[in-house]
């Protein structure tokens, strides 16, 4: 019985290069051996993560995800609550493709994107679970978090990476550190602090050094609290983070590997989390690695040796 595959796209994102790719994506998934067929988002709510989960039900092998990293979360959140989920691949089309710099997948062609899949190489991804949401590449809590949904969507695509930046700088005379408590397997940190963050991947917002060893199958988040508040200190941390991601090794740093982490404020102050670059609840939240859950189709060639946990569950074998 022949294989079946779902492209779900997003046809607003990458100034709608999807709407003139999916016959030619479709094309690829076929040449891989699937049978193929496409489902194009709508503006309903959780339409993505609607059809993942429908399609999955239906027993399709492949959901091939295409857009944002938001339209990626919302197919992970279609699938991953499930017992029997199928193998998934991605096509970055969004502003900062974070998901992708990890996978090693191209960025600027949607199609050449696509071919990763002939290549017939996959790894088993680490998944995170909040409360009863997920996601797939960073969690988080604090003013910096709250930049990628403060960033109105018309800025996204006309400003790209730069709105993030400029929006950075609007925000940095306003920080004000939020007393939070966070439990996570090692000890508690109680105190003020301007944010925390939880990496499944070493690529935040665009910066590769955010979480410089950060793996992305070992049943570990990384997780960063960054305890000033002061504008100064945040831009010399800001700046270490780009010479080889030396910050982490600073005492207004807390950086260590983790499982679980449970977070909250201690005063009862409203603290927002955000999920992939999405809001995604308030605290307190509780977080849980969920090892190696999904199966993503990766350039595995490209992935740093470090980045993998165990060579013998990454899948070389071409598909019958």
């Amino acid at each position: 019985m022949k294989m079946r595959a779902r492209l779900i796209y997003n046809p607003t994102s990458g100034h709608e290069t999807m709407l003139r790719s999916v016959g030619e994506i479709l094309n690829v998934l076929e040449q891989a051996g699937y049978e193929a067929s496409a489902f194009q988002t709508t503006p309903a709510a959780f339409s993505a993560e609607k059809e993942a989960e429908r399609a999955a039900r239906a027993g399709f092998d492949l959901i091939l995800a295409a857009g944002g990293d938001g339209t990626i979360n919302e197919v992970v959140n279609g699938i991953a609550p499930l017992k029997h989920r199928p193998k998934m691949a991605i096509i970055p089309a969004g502003t900062t493709n974070d998901y992708a710099r990890a996978l090693k997948i191209p960025r600027e062609d949607p199609v050449e994107a696509a071919k990763v899949i002939l290549k017939h190489q996959t790894v088993k991804m680490d998944i995170g679970q909040a409360n009863e949401k997920y996601f797939m590449n960073i969690a988080g809590g604090g003013f910096m978090t709250e930049l990628t949904y403060d960033v109105p969507s018309e800025f996204k695509s006309v400003l790209g990476y730069l709105a993030y930046v400029l929006k950075g700088a609007e925000m940095l005379p306003r920080i004000r550190p939020v007393d939070m408590k966070i439990q996570y397997d090692d000890g508690v940190y109680e105190g003020p602090a301007s944010m925390f963050l939880l990496g499944l991947t070493n690529s935040v917002g665009g910066m590769e050094q955010i979480a410089p060893d950060a793996s992305l199958d070992d049943g570990n988040f990384a997780l960063i609290v960054v305890k000033t508040g002061n504008p100064a200190e945040i831009l010399r941390l800001m700046t270490m983070v780009l010479n080889g991601g030396r910050h982490v090794n600073d005492p207004n740093i807390i950086y260590t590997k983790t499982r679980k982490v449970v977070a909250r404020t201690v005063h009862g102050e409203e603290m927002k989390i955000n999920l992939d670059g999405e809001f995604g609840g308030v605290a307190p939240m509780t977080f849980v690695n969920l090892r190696q859950h999904i199966e993503m189709f990766a350039n595995v060639d490209e992935i740093p040796r470090q980045a993998l946990s165990n060579d013998e569950q990454i899948d070389h074998t071409p598909e019958n």
